[in-house]
Parts: C-alpha cells; structure tokens; sequence
C-alpha cells in the first residue's frame, strides 16, 4: 500500500516510522516532510493550509490512504474534500474537528453530554470578563477559543492575572493577532494525563496514555509550550482508570458526536486533569498528539496501518491495540527564545541517525541544498527512547541528546520528574 501523511512535524516523523515497520505498506509519502522524514519517504512540497493544493497531490499521488497529521488542515476541511473525492482518508470531518478547534464547543458539548469537566465562561469582550470573574473565584485559566498552536492557554494565580491575559488575548498582545472569544475556566489541582482513542464513529478503543510537559521551564514552571517531553508507562494510570476514560469519556464523546449528526472518526485526545474528585476533561485534540505521539510509537506492537485503516472503515474494534511492556520518553530540543521569537537556519550537528536505543524525530528540520541540516521551527527535536521502565527510557533518551548540538539549543532536563519523584533537574 502506498500512505501519504499529511505534516512536516516530530509527530509525522513518528508516524511515517511507524508506517515504514508495516509489512504492507510499500511506499510512504510526506508533504511537506522535513529534513529527518526525507531519510524515510519522499517528500513533496505542500501548505498544509491549502486544502486545493492537497487534493491536486492526492490525484497525482493516489495513495491508498491519506493520513492529516496537523490540526489546522482538519479546521480547513481537508478530509471533508478528500471524502468527496472518494479518498480514503484518517482524521475527522471539519465539524467533528470543532473538538479542537473551538474551545467553546467543546465545552458546551461537555456540558451536553454530562462528561467531567472544568466550570467556565465563555467571554466576548473585556466587559463580559469583568461581569464573569467574580462568578469564578480562585486561579483561573484564560485560554483562547481556537487554535494557538499550544499557547493560547494562562494559567493565573489571581483575577488580576486572568483579567489581564483576556485583555492581551482580545488585543493581540498575546499571539500577534486578535481573538473574539476567551474562556475563564476554573483552576483544577492534580497531575495532567494524555489519553488517547482510536475512533470509527460509532466506538472509541484505546490507544495508550501519556503524560505531556507543556510548561517550558524545570518543575513546570514558566509559559506554556506545544510540549516539551512526554512519557507512557504501564502503570501512569490504572487498567479500571482507562477503563473508566474510555466508556465515560471517549465512548461518551463518539456517541454523542454521532447523535448531533457530526460522526467522529480519527484520533481523540483527551488532555485530563486527575483531580482529588476525579478525572476531568482540560480538552479535546482531534489528532494525534505531538510529542506523545513520538513516545507511544516507541511502544507500539499493533500495527500502525492496521489501526488506521479499521477506524476509517467503521471497524475499529476488530483490532487489538498492544503496547509493549515497559515505558517509552521523549524530550524535545527547542530553538533559542522559545515559545516567543527564536531565530532559524541554526546548524545542526552531532549523531542524529537512529540508533539502537533512541530515535530521534525531527519537528523543526530543514536540509539545505549543500546538504546541512538546519532548524527551522520552534522546537526542533524529538528524541525518544524506549526501556523496561521510564529511568532506562529517559537515561536512553538523554544520553542521545548530549550526542546532539546546535546554538541556543534548550530542553527540559526534568521530563518525568513527578513519575522519578525527582527533588532536582537532570543533569546533562
């Protein structure tokens, strides 16, 4: 089968990788790919933005399945378009991608369908956050109603804080392009977990749990990021914990999606926050995460192909997700003044093939024409490892990242820190 992904970054690097293991799959396509994927498929140019340029490569192409890695081209309608044109393609329909896409929705469709989640408000304008604060009491989370590619969420420790982050938000101040709409959601205490389902539309079945690192900064602290690091292990939840997620979570969500006429079908990730009272709902992506994703892929024995092809022909339950025993990290190397400003085209140097114990995934790469590989985006790696439990598959992960360099690299020496009861930062 030949499999075109749809994505340039850690996350398509490691499902490319994934799909290259299947013994079914005989060719694999990226658009546009990035300097590590090209070692992997060919790559063809491609904005992920411009859903009439994806349908023009698909006809040239004609893959037998087409793979959105991304989340804007699913707000823009991709799959939608592809559908029509009679390609079979993973991912969901513009409508069922409103999940993600709009902050809102998801919440009131929480609301609707009685899933565990944050109290908030949903603002309009600064004079709607005045009137909603007092009504919130307590830390506060501002977040941005669509996309912000990770940094459209302000945690706050007082009102004055949030009031503050609405009125940057509104303005632009925050992400250098005004919004219409913020939430004020109340603050949760607890550890934050990343659970995964593989959805056909009518059932959701589990694909594996991880914790993400979303702060910038060692002990989660500073602005948050598109993540830093993640980690998977047997034990990050309970099997009655997973459980519990998949029936009153992600069934919840497929059945209710399908009953207001917006089947799901694709990947659901819920982001989670364990509370003293529970697990409840932070948000919903309708893709796959990035960089959870470049960890489970590490633990992965289902394969790939077989997965995605189940949920986009209404079967998803008919396969056995298995995930090697074990854990699996991943840590990412971001660019100098990261999450704000940073500057591209830094060299990379250093052992940046796979090897043995780690694989590295490139998130923000670019190969020039004499051959050097530079950065070209935020964060700009993934290195991941996997071992028979998460000191092994973190000691792997970053011994291979001391083995890497470019200027102004930074990362976080303290992925999973809570799970090591860590009291100091790596060294390294």
């Amino acid at each position: 089968m030949k499999v075109l992904v749809v994505g340039g970054g850690g996350r398509e690097h490691a499902l490319v990788w994934a799909l290259r293991k299947s013994p079914r799959v005989t060719e694999v396509v990226c658009a546009p790919g990035n300097g590590g994927i090209a070692d992997l498929a060919r790559c063809e140019r491609l904005e992920v933005t411009d859903t009439q340029a994806l349908e023009r490569l698909v006809s040239q192409e004609q893959p037998d399945l087409v793979v959105i890695g991304p989340e804007i081209p699913l707000a823009a309608g991709a799959v939608d378009a592809l559908q029509a044109s009679g390609v079979r393609v993973f991912g969901p329909t513009q409508a069922a991608a409103q999940l993600e896409t709009s902050k809102a929705f998801a919440k009131d469709f929480m609301q609707r369908w009685a899933i565990p989640t944050a109290a908030y408000q949903v603002c309009r304008s600064l004079a709607e956050v005045d009137a909603a604060l007092p009504r919130l009491p307590g830390g506060l989370v501002v977040k941005v109603d669509g996309l912000a590619a990770g940094k459209g969420v302000v945690v706050c420790e007082t009102q004055q804080e949030a009031r503050r982050a609405a009125e940057q938000m509104f303005s632009g101040e925050l992400l250098g392009v005004a919004v219409t709409r913020v939430l004020l959601e109340e603050r949760l205490e607890g550890p934050e977990i990343s659970f995964f389902a593989v959805c056909d539309g009518t059932r959701a079945v589990t694909l594996g749990v991880a914790q993400d690192h979303k702060r910038m900064g060692e002990g989660d602290t500073g602005p948050n990021t598109g993540g830093m690091g993640a980690y998977s292990t047997d034990d990050l939840v309970s099997p009655e914990t997973s459980a519990w997620l998949l029936e009153q979570v992600a069934q919840r969500v497929v059945d209710g999606m399908r009953a207001e006429h917006m089947p799901f079908a694709g990947v659901l990730f819920v982001g989670l926050m364990m509370t003293a009272d529970g697990p409840k709902v932070l948000e919903f992506n309708t893709r796959f995460g990035d960089p959870e994703t470049e960890a489970l892929v590490l633990r992965l024995e289902t394969d790939l192909l077989d997965i995605l092809e189940a949920a986009v022909e209404g079967r998803a339950s008919s396969v056995a997700i298995r995930l090697k025993p074990g854990a699996s990290a991943c840590v990412v190397a971001a660019s100098a003044g990261y999450p704000g400003t940073y500057e591209t085209g830094k060299p990379i140097s250093g052992e940046l093939r796979a090897a043995a114990e780690a694989l590295v995934f490139h998130a923000g790469t670019r190969l020039e024409s004499d051959g050097q590989l530079v950065t070209s985006g935020g964060r700009v790696l993934a290195v991941s490892a996997a071992g028979a439990d998460l000191n092994e598959a973190l000691t792997r992960a970053y011994a291979a990242l001391n083995n890497i360099q470019f200027p102004g690299m930074q990362f976080r020496r303290d992925i999973g820190w809570r799970a090591l009861q860590q009291g100091s930062p790596r060294s390294g």
